[in-house]
């Protein structure tokens, strides 16, 4: 059969421009699974600068370092803005603490200082933003209070609005529960208040947040509730020693990690009307049965599928991993994976939801696992070595 030169043009044309998509999406199929990582890290006694970036590809699991991002110290928590723009993190160093911002270069995965404000507290180890993106909550564990900055236009520090001492019941432990310690700071889904975990006290403290001039307050400020003043936290086991808070996306959940006790508590979260405290109803042990010996529980996030709870495990080594039931949000322990390093202070999901990333602190080393989406089981895909006490990971999309 012949082919007239129009049909045969029109052939190759089809074929070109076939042939041509195929080579552009094969170009674009890197960035769309590569991610700028970078990770916080203890400075003192022990070789690190900073906070390293490191390239990590969503396909393969692979962690390639990229370098110093910023010479900063201790900074134990790094956070990114919703706008891309800027890096804060908490420089935990005791009476000299501070909170550093950054300006982010993610073509050269670098970190240039905007400024550095002194912390109005001592050790901060949590940042996070309210929901305007145009505050910083910060909680000081040694001094055990929680400050508020404003971020300027240009990404730098304003003075802090707000500086609120948690106070309250402290717990049995007269080592670490001699006072109060803010470990973890967020805003409720309506950002007119924030949940305060608080390791000395043994509860998950509320105060009332106001975004139209960055001031915390434990005394209700909102007309609606104003004629009532009741207990609007949530109250653990003695001993617990909350240290950080995973909340459900829906709102309906809050799952607390005791670091003391090595338990998850799980609580219903009431709507935000002041009407009345988180409600208890789960409790569950983060260890294998018949564990003994030391261990302090460090990290808990959710997968982003809703379906499965992870926490950290310093001591014992590993992470544990749990089951959640979306009816009822009660969780099932089915069992703890070895980090293959000592003393995972931190891990973190990569923005694809696959891998979990764990830090071990004390090995210095970042164990990449996959994660099985439908039994939540984790499985080794690869090992960095000679991370410098690393303490804390955040992505950043590679553009």
């Amino acid at each position: 059969m012949k082919i007239s030169n129009r049909v045969f043009g029109l052939l190759f044309f089809a074929t070109s421009l076939a042939l041509l998509t195929f080579t552009i999406r094969a170009d674009q199929t890197p960035a769309d699974h590569t991610y700028l990582a970078f990770v916080g890290t203890y400075t003192h006694d022990t070789g690190s600068k900073g906070i390293y970036a490191y390239e990590f590809d969503a396909a393969t699991g692979k962690l390639t370092p990229k370098g110093l991002a910023a010479e900063s110290s201790n900074p134990s928590w790094v956070v990114i803005h919703p706008n891309g723009k800027w890096a804060y993190a908490a420089n935990e160093s005791g009476k000299q603490s501070s909170i550093s911002a950054f300006s982010i270069d993610a073509k050269s995965a670098k970190l240039t200082l905007l400024n550095k404000l002194p912390a109005v507290g001592e050790d901060p180890c949590y940042l996070s933003f309210d929901k305007t993106g145009k505050y910083l909550f910060v909680a000081n564990y040694t001094s055990g209070n929680v400050v508020v900055f404003p971020i300027l236009p240009d990404g730098k520090l304003g003075d802090h609005t707000s500086a609120v001492q948690d106070a309250g019941a402290l717990g049995p432990n007269k080592e670490r529960q001699e006072g109060p310690h803010s470990h973890w700071v967020e805003p409720a889904e309506n950002n007119f208040s924030v949940w305060i975990s608080d390791l000395g006290l043994d509860r998950v403290l509320r105060y009332d947040f106001s975004a139209s001039d960055g001031r915390l307050s434990t005394v209700p400020w909102h007309r609606e509730f104003s004629h009532r003043i009741i207990e609007r936290f949530a109250k653990l086991s003695p001993g617990t020693g909350p240290r950080h808070v995973a909340l459900s996306k829906d709102g309906r959940y809050m799952y607390v990690l005791g670091e003391l006790g090595s338990t998850v508590s799980a609580f219903h979260i009431p709507e935000l009307d002041g009407g009345s405290a988180p409600k208890s109803f789960q409790a569950v042990l983060a260890l294998p049965k018949g564990f003994t010996g030391r261990n302090d529980a460090a990290e808990i996030a959710l997968h982003p599928n809703g379906k499965w709870l992870f926490t950290s495990n310093r001591g014992h080594d590993s992470i544990a991993v749990f089951s959640i039931n979306r009816g009822n949000g009660k969780l099932k322990f089915t069992g703890t994976y070895p980090t293959g390093g000592k003393e995972p202070r931190h891990f973190a999901i990569d923005p694809t939801g696959n891998f979990l990333l764990a830090e071990n602190q004390n090995s210095n080393t970042i164990v990449v696992f996959r994660i099985n989406p439908e039994t939540g089981a984790l499985s080794q895909a690869s090992t960095t070595e000679g991370v410098p006490s690393p303490v804390c990971l955040v992505f950043y999309p590679a553009r």
